[in-house]
Formats: structure tokens, sequence, C-alpha cells
């Protein structure tokens, strides 16, 4: 039987995905969701894999206390349903953006002297190489015939022509479709440049994730 590794970028995946279906981590069924990925294919052992930047609390701010309970919970489950859980660290970035005339409404925010915003944005660093790392261990040990990825992240595109081409194993490819309901321009598509890069691809839309939503305890 075909055997099957699950390599999902859980930052990935909550930005273009659970965020715009205002689904919570912690309100989904990740392992219900690598039986529907595996589709029947034998999912072997330290086959589910889930990276993820940590929550940080902050003292005094009530919001990251939640945020990081919440995925201690997260972590927690999907540990008991054998999922390798990968972490990095977020970092917090400060960032600066130029109000000039490529902004809608620059003109409003030039009369009130506003040229520029100075705002503060969290990374993850380091998911990526975590998993490509994984990736060419499962495919040298012989781990998965073919390694299903939920992510769209570009910089995976190199790796997944070395295993293909160099160490002739399937990937899978998981895209989505999940239209933004108040900027229709930042909607969900699947990545073009993973479609002919990979041996298989499926795209998911809301319908097919609606499964999966844990139910909430009155």
């Amino acid at each position: 039987m075909e055997k099957v590794s699950i390599y999902i970028d859980g930052g990935n995946f909550y930005h273009l995905v659970l965020k715009k279906l205002g689904i919570r981590e912690a309100d989904f069924d990740f392992e219900s969701f690598a039986l529907f990925l595996a589709n029947g294919r034998q999912l072997g052992e330290r086959c589910k894999r889930y990276y993820i930047g940590t929550v940080r609390e902050k003292e005094g701010d009530e919001k990251s206390r939640e945020a990081m309970s919440l995925q201690n919970s997260l972590f927690t489950r999907l540990i008991s349903t054998k999922w390798e859980v990968k972490t990095s660290k977020l970092r917090e970035r400060r960032e600066k953006l130029v109000i000039d005339r490529r902004v809608e409404g620059h003109e409003k925010m030039w009369k009130e002297g506003i040229r520029e915003l100075n705002f503060i944005r969290q990374r993850e660093k380091g998911i990526d190489v975590k998993i490509v790392t994984d990736l060419f261990i499962g495919a040298i040990d012989n781990k998965y015939d073919t390694a299903i990825i939920v992510s769209s992240d570009t910089d995976l595109v190199p790796a997944i022509d070395s295993l293909r081409h160099r160490l002739k194993k399937k990937v899978e490819y998981i895209g989505f479709s999940i239209p933004d309901k108040i900027d229709s321009e930042n909607s969900t598509k699947p990545l073009l440049s993973m479609i002919p890069r990979t041996d298989l691809q499926r795209t998911l839309i809301e319908s097919d994730l609606k499964p999966f939503i844990i139910p909430k305890l009155l």
C-alpha cells in the first residue's frame, strides 16, 4: 500500500484558510483532516507533522495569555494523536509604511500630517527550513512514497523538485480556494507555481473543511 506523510505549515494554513473562515486552530480537527488527506492510503509511524510559531504571553496582556492557552491545548491534542509538533519562535519586527501616492486615501493622510506609519509585525523564523529538513529525512529513510504538503510557501519549490527528480518521491500539493468576504483581492487561491511542480494537486473549498470544525460545547 502507498505510504504517505503529511506536512502542515500551521501559520500558512491559519492565515490563508482558517482565519478567513472564522475558525480557531483549537476548533479544527486535524486528526480527521489527516485521514481525509490520506484518502485510504497508509499513514506510517511519525507521518503527521505540524509546524507553527509559538505564542508567548505578554505581561498584562489577557489576549496573549488566552492565545497561548489555546495553542497549548492544540499541541496537547495533536501530540495525543501522535502528531509531531515542530515549533519556531515568533519574532517581532518593527516595520514602516511610507504613505506615498500608491496608498489609497493618501491625500487625507497628508492633510493630517501623516507621512508614514510604524507598526510591529510578528514573523515565524525557520519554519520552511524545518519542513524541508523533515521532507528530505523522510525521503531518505523511505518513510513515505508520497509527501502531502499543506503549504503555499514558494520557498519549498526547490526542495520539491529535488524530492521528485533526485529521490523519486511523489509530492501532493493541497491548495485552497477561500474567498475573503471583506477584500476579494485578498482571497486565497492555489499557488500556481506549485501545480506544475507536483505530482498530484487538490484544491479544497469551504465545504470540504466544514466537517472538521469541532462543535463548541454549550
